[in-house]
């Protein structure tokens, strides 16, 4: 059996210059960290107003079950 050996591939020179003259990955996320803040607030105000029912929720029957 052969041993397999790696090859290595053989770039031309204007490949590796424009490589280098790449510009860097640099991507906005200001609009995910204001529709994350939106989600945040609209969950934090759903959760409120659920507790708020669950809290007087004997009241709420009451008014509709006369």
């Amino acid at each position: 059996m052969s041993k397999k050996s790696k090859r290595q591939a053989n770039r031309p020179a204007s490949a590796s210059a424009s490589l280098s003259a790449r510009t860097e990955f640099n991507p906005d996320y200001s609009i995910v960290k204001r529709e994350l803040k939106r989600i945040g607030v609209l969950a934090g105000s759903f959760i409120v107003i659920l507790l708020l029912l669950a809290l007087f929720q004997n009241q709420i029957l009451a008014i509709f079950l006369k």
